[in-house]
Order: structure tokens, then C-alpha cells, then sequence
């Protein structure tokens, strides 16, 4: 092990485990106490293909998987093949004996052995475990009883096999990484899972989706935890039914959000214009993948950031942030569920596949979220529309003795539709005005982190390339100032005046440096260099590092 971290990395078809061993990985290691970063790895397929998933840990706070595995086990040939260069130094392969010969590295035979047993396709999967607990050094009865907890079903010829792969494994890696103990257990979640309970700590009461990968399992999580927090949840016919079922929602009080990707977000941006003219607090999770059109469905990119802070026809103001991290995507949720709520307008949480998908250990204040409040109207002769000095009318919602109008087209303060040119410009005028006042609320909030440094150098990352940044530092020890804006319209520009005469470097994952261009627009910076990376994968910290090395000398 280097670098204070052990990883963990499993690879097969897909239907072999491979997903559940790095689940169960990582739960070892969250209960001795270690934090850990967990990346699946996975191509669109059901069956076959190549799958791996890869848990890194360490006692120390970790925000990244690492590529380079202390332990590698390999269920068929080509994932031997494909990871053969990812083994760390010091590091132990593990191969599957029936189908090849001459590894440098421990074989078993996997698939003779997983031939005895009825569900020998997941079989696999089992063994992983058992060889992973005993390089970690854990006895048999310990072994056992995380199969017991983590596998509920065949439990007697999943302890069998178990023991099996163990007893082969024990000449080759028995006791070769022995993991200290960590401060305390903590909780392993998704980005897709912080975001789900963040906007239910932020007063979600109706959510609606069509499955799209990444943000898929948002739509899960909250259908499985529905009754549990009183949810209303919708898996409707499209994402066209999505985001009007949304609008209809919030109409009637209801804080509504929505959940897609890049091709389901462009079928909705006709209605973030509905939103938009009807000043409708709504908020749309986009969750990106490489793209145009279908792209890479179960790949990562930062592609999609142009169009998130454009999204739909007209002038209207669109809120847009993105979390870092994924215990900040907890937070950044329920927030964004307040911000929409108070100025009226639809908002977008921007997120990538590796967020939304990663598992990692988090610390979470759930007393910390915000709790979404409308302003609501008081009295008689209710204006839907009231040009209010801030631009942000009172609501009120059905049932009612007043009108209450919605409306498509352009119209007065009561809703009625009108083409007269003064009254016009009078409604542009009132929702331009929700901007000005949310950089006035946002100046007094948290919206960019600024991690000082000594270097003469700053790294401007946003999304999840910020964690893969923190890593990549931490491996290199490197030690420049790194900035995240959380906040990506309205940029807060005046957080990133200090650095428009100083030496910046941007990372991302786009191949057009749109995040480059936006703060090159917005905030005036100037920027040396970008680090781009845009094969559907994430940053590894290694090798970013040494990317950072040959911009900052």
C-alpha cells in the first residue's frame, strides 16, 4: 500500500457479482472504521461485457477511488487483460485459472468451483469476498458472518464456497493487507442517495422521473422511502409528462422535483419555459453523461453545463449549482429547494454520473438542511403576478375564494394574458427584478469553497472533479489554492474578484472548456491553462496529479 490508501478492485461480466462484492467491500471497511470511496464501473449491458468495481480506503478523510489496486480479483480473461497495468506496486493479482495460464499472480479456478453450486453465476462474486477478507487478515467466522449479513439468500452455500476460495487463497495473500481500524463507522451513501434525502430534509412532497442513467436511482430511492416521509412519487410516460406533472404540482403548494439526464432534460426544456413565465419553484436534478444524443448512457462528463445555464427559450432567471462533494450535495439540495421557493423560478442541481453513482463514507448535520418556504399572500384581491419591489409575488394555493392564474402567455399582474406593449416590458422588468435580489440573498450565503494554499497557482474545478482534484493534491502533496464555485448562475463573481490578475488553472471534463469559457465570460479571469478529460471516465488522482505537476512548474 502507498500512500495511506488500500485499494480494492473486482472485474467480470456483467450478472457475476461484481457490483455487490465492491458493495460488500466497502461495508467491510465502513465497519472497521475506515472511510472509503467507492466507483462502479460498468458498460450498458445486462449480461456479459465487462464490469469492475474498485472501493479505495483509508482511516484519513478520501474522496476518490485510485486506479491502481493493491488487490486485484478477475473473473474471466479479459478482465485480467484489461487490468493488468493496474496494479499497484507491491499489489497481488487474482485470476480465474480455468481460463488462462501464465499471470504473474494467484490463480483459481472460479469457474469449476462455481459450477457446483445452483446460482453459480454469483458465485463469483462470494469468492471475491473471501479473498478479500483474508488478505485483509480476517478469520474465517468473520468472513462469514459479513456474507450472512450482506447475502440473505443460499447463505449455507455462500459461507461453502466462501470458505473454499478462502482456504485456496490462503498460501498466496492470507494476512498481506492488514487494515488498521478507523475513528468510528460511518454511513455509506450515493450522491443520487444525499440528493434524494436532501430534498426530503428540505420538505419534498412530490417527485417525478422517467428513468434515465445516472439519475435512474433517485426515482428508486424516493419510491422505496415514500410512505416513510409521506412522498408523493411518479413514474410517469415521459419526460415531457415529468415536468408538467411537476408545474401541475407545485400549483397546488406541493415543493416538486424532477430528475433526468441530458436527453430527458432536453425533452423538458420546454417546460422550464413554462416554469420560467409562470415563476414556478421547481427544481430539475440534471445528472450528466457523455453526450450528444444517447452518447455514453453509463459514462461521466461535464458536457452539459451551457446548456443547463441556457435551458429553455426566453429571458428568464434559472438558478444552477452543483455540489462537490457528495455530503454537499445533501445540503446543496434541500438549499436549492428553499432558493426556487423563495424566488419563484425554476433551479437546476448540475451533477455527473460519478457523483450521482459513487459510494462514499459521509459525516451528515441532518438538522443542517434548509426547509423550503414560500412567501404567501395575505388578504383579498389576490395578484398572482403583484409587481413586488423584489419582483417576487406572494403565492397562494388552491383551495381559495381568489383566482388563482397561471398563464403561459404573457400576462398583467392578475394572470389574464395580454399583448400590449407596456404591460410587456412591465413583466420582463418584474422578474429581471428576482435576479438583482437573489445576488443580494446569495452575497450573504456560502456559495464558493476556497481551500487557501501557498502556491502562486489556483485550480478552479466544479461538480465531482473537485473531489478528484482534493485527491490528486493529497497524493502529490501539492499545495495551491483550489476553488469551487457552488453557485454557476449567478456566478458569484464577487467571491472570484480577487483572482481575475492571478495565475488560474481550470479543470474539467469537457472537451470545449465550457467552464472555462464561464468564468472567462462572467467573471472576467484570466486562465492560463485548462486540464481537460473527456473519455466518459473520471480523474484518477495519480494521474491528474502529475498532469497539475507540468502546469504548476
Amino acid at each position: 500500500m502507498a500512500n495511506d490508501v488500500f485499494t480494492f478492485l473486482v472485474g467480470g461480466k456483467a450478472g457475476e457479482g461484481v457490483k455487490k462484492a465492491g458493495s460488500v467491500a466497502a461495508h467491510i471497511f465502513s465497519s472497521m472504521g475506515q472511510r472509503l470511496f467507492q466507483m462502479d464501473d460498468y458498460m450498458s449491458l445486462i449480461r456479459g461485457g465487462h464490469n469492475f468495481s474498485i472501493v479505495s480506503t483509508s482511516t484519513r478523510w478520501i474522496t476518490s477511488h485510485y486506479m491502481k489496486a493493491d488487490l486485484l480479483v478477475n473473473f474471466d480473461k479479459r478482465s485480467c487483460e484489461t487490468h493488468i497495468n493496474d496494479v499497484a506496486d507491491g499489489g497481488i493479482i487474482i485470476y480465474n485459472s480455468d481460463e488462462q495460464e501464465d499471470v504473474n499472480g494467484v490463480g483459481i479456478p472460479f469457474s469449476s468451483e462455481a459450477e457446483k453450486y445452483p446460482m453459480k453465476s454469483l458465485m463469483y462474486g462470494v469468492g471475491a469476498v473471501a479473498i478479500l477478507a483474508s488478505a485483509i487478515g480476517f478469520k474465517k467466522e468473520q468472513m462469514n458472518q459479513s456474507i450472512k449479513n450482506q447475502y440473505p439468500r443460499g447463505i449455507e452455500d455462500n459461507i461453502k464456497f466462501a470458505n473454499t476460495i478462502y482456504d485456496m487463497v490462503k498460501g498466496g495473500c492470507q494476512g498481506k493487507f492488514l487494515i488498521s481500524k478507523g475513528e468510528k463507522e460511518r454511513p455509506i451513501i450515493t450522491g443520487n442517495e444525499a440528493i434524494s434525502l436532501g430534498a426530503i430534509a428540505g420538505g419534498l412532497d412530490t417527485y417525478f422521473g422517467y428513468p434515465m442513467t445516472p439519475a435512474s436511482s433517485i426515482l428508486h430511492f424516493l419510491a422505496k422511502q415514500a410512505e416513510n416521509f409521506g412522498l408523493a412519487v411518479v413514474h410517469a410516460e415521459s419526460e415531457l409528462a415529468v415536468i408538467n406533472m411537476a408545474i401541475g404540482s407545485a400549483f397546488t403548494g406541493a415543493r416538486s422535483m424532477v430528475g433526468t439526464s441530458g436527453g430527458g432534460f432536453a425533452l423538458m426544456t420546454e417546460g422550464i419555459s413554462l416554469a420560467g413565465i409562470t415563476e414556478t419553484p421547481i427544481l430539475c436534478v440534471l445528472s450528466m453523461r457523455p453526450g450528444p444524443a444517447t452518447g455514453v448512457p453509463t459514462y461521466t462528463e461535464q458536457a452539459d453545463l451551457s446548456f443547463a445555464l441556457s435551458a429553455g427559450h426566453g429571458d428568464f432567471l434559472r438558478i444552477v449549482a452543483s455540489p462537490g462533494t457528495i455530503e454537499e450535495a445533501y445540503y446543496l439540495t434541500a438549499e436549492m429547494l428553499d432558493l426556487v421557493w423563495k424566488f419563484q423560478t425554476p433551479g437546476i442541481l448540475l451533477t455527473e454520473k460519478h457523483l450521482s453513482e459513487c459510494n462514499m463514507t459521509i459525516d451528515i448535520d441532518v438538522d443542517k438542511a434548509k426547509w423550503a418556504k414560500p412567501k404567501m399572500h395575505q388578504g383579498e384581491n389576490y395578484k398572482r403576478y403583484h409587481d413586488a419591489e423584489d419582483g417576487i409575488s406572494p403565492m397562494l394555493f388552491p383551495p381559495s375564494k381568489e383566482v388563482i392564474k397561471w398563464n403561459s402567455y404573457e400576462h398583467d399582474e392578475f394572470g389574464v394574458t395580454t399583448e400590449n406593449a407596456e404591460m410587456i416590458a412591465k413583466m420582463h422588468d418584474k422578474r429581471n427584478k428576482k435576479l438583482k435580489a437573489l445576488v443580494e440573498y446569495l452575497k450573504s450565503q456560502y456559495t464558493v469553497n476556497i481551500i487557501r494554499g501557498e502556491m502562486t497557482t489556483n485550480l478552479f474545478a466544479y461538480g465531482s472533479t473537485y473531489m478528484s482534484v482534493l485527491e490528486a493534491l493529497r497524493y502529490g502533496g501539492l499545495n495551491p489554492t483550489i476553488v469551487q464555485p457552488i453557485y454557476l448562475n449567478p456566478l458569484p463573481t464577487w467571491e472570484l474578484e480577487e483572482f481575475k490578475n492571478q495565475d488560474n488553472v481550470v479543470i474539467e471534463q469537457s472537451s470545449t472548456g465550457q467552464f472555462t469559457a464561464l468564468l472567462k465570460e462572467k467573471a472576467g479571469l484570466k486562465i492560463r491553462s485548462t486540464i481537460k478529460k473527456y473519455d466518459g471516465r473520471p480523474f484518477d488522482p495519480i494521474e491528474l496529479s502529475k498532469k497539475i505537476k507540468e502546469v504548476l512548474y
